[in-house]
């Protein structure tokens, strides 16, 4: 079953648009990267300060993988996170009943 990440990241004020060049830099590298199912970042039309990350993965170790790459370090830890009001983060699994049991 796949690993799933859904995030809710809320910039400073003033610091949207810094977030969002970073954001972009984590795409590209994320984008077709091993272990890496699905990965789609979203703006909120009515508040640019708002995003929200789907992140889906082969497992849980591909996500902690994901996380030490020179990409998500450079962008996600030194640059956008610092200039973040807020950050939250949930953890899924996805499930399937039918095999489920």
């Amino acid at each position: 079953m796949a690993y799933t990440v859904c995030a809710t990241w809320v910039a400073k004020e003033g610091e949207e648009e810094a977030v969002a060049r970073a954001l972009a830099h984590i795409l590209a590298g994320a984008r077709g990267a091993p272990g890496i199912l699905a990965y789609q970042f979203h703006r909120d039309p009515q508040d640019p300060r708002r995003f929200f990350f789907y992140e889906q993965y082969v497992d849980a170790a591909a996500y902690d993988r994901h996380l030490g790459t020179p990409y998500v370090l450079e962008h996600a830890f030194g640059d956008a996170i610092p200039r973040l009001e807020s950050r939250e983060r949930t953890f899924w699994e996805t499930w399937d009943p039918a095999v489920a049991g």
